[in-house]
């Protein structure tokens, strides 16, 4: 096991299941201490007993990004059960149903809106106000090459919402730099997880439908973004502040 990350306690959103699990297993084998938060406590409790076979430690906290006394109690939750927080992964995401926009639903956009965008900015806040007060920390925001980097018809909730998580951060970091907290995005293209398949579709068929725009030619492995994930997070990246680093294959060079 890697120290990196040894004595942090890294609080991660959509820890149960995708990106997120895979980011609580990496910080978790670089030391960290690890919270998977989700509302689904069946998937966050195997993310944590993944970690703990793995001789990890980690804890899973039970919240909805959407809401900001949920947020504000689980954050508390953290601090009260392992001392402290010093990263944050805001990772919880909705890839919503693909369609013209003037055929999307107004439910859609504002599901979409609420996870994504105001999901991250009540973690964000939640977060600064803690880190603030104790000494700093660094937050790891999740936006997406479909966004401030690129645009696609059919996805106009989705790529509204991860412009404004790229942006909202970048702006949250110039605001709190002096307060020793780092903000910093990860874009990422497709990856191999779930979260890539249109219902129905086989590997072969996602692979044929995505595959065709990324120069590099493939999907991503999730460990090459949660590479990136932890780079941004460790004192490596200390100089690093308000950066979206996209990791897509050249999809949206």
């Amino acid at each position: 096991m890697n120290s990196r990350f040894e004595g942090k306690v890294v609080f991660i959103t959509g820890a149960g299941s995708g990106l997120g699990r895979r980011s609580a297993l990496s910080f978790a084998a670089e030391g960290a201490t690890v919270v998977a938060a989700g509302r689904d406590d069946e998937k966050t409790a195997r993310t944590v007993g993944m970690i703990e076979e793995n001789g990890g430690e980690a804890s899973a906290v039970n919240l909805d990004v959407t809401d900001s006394a949920s947020v504000s109690d689980g954050l508390e939750t953290v601090v009260r059960r392992h001392g402290s927080l010093d990263i944050a992964h805001n990772n919880a995401g909705v890839f919503p149903e693909p369609g013209a926009f003037a055929d999307t639903a107004e439910s859609t956009w504002h599901s979409a809106i609420a996870v994504n965008l105001t999901g991250v900015a009540l973690c964000m806040k939640h977060e600064i106000n803690h880190m603030r007060e104790h000494g700093g920390g660094a937050i790891v925001n999740v936006g997406s090459n479909i966004g401030d980097h690129a645009r696609f018809g059919g996805v106009g909730p989705y790529v509204a919402s991860k412009a404004g998580v790229s942006n909202m951060s970048r702006s949250a970091a110039r605001d709190h730099v002096r307060d020793g907290i780092r903000i910093n995005v990860v874009s990422p293209g497709a990856s191999d997880t779930d979260m890539t398949f249109l219902p129905g579709e086989t590997a072969e068929q996602r692979s044929a439908r995505l595959t065709g725009g990324i120069p590099a030619g493939r999907l991503a492995d999730p460990g090459e973004i949660v590479a990136a994930v932890l780079w941004l997070a460790s004192d490596e990246a200390s100089f690093v502040v308000g950066h979206d680093l996209v990791v897509d294959g050249g999809a949206s060079a």
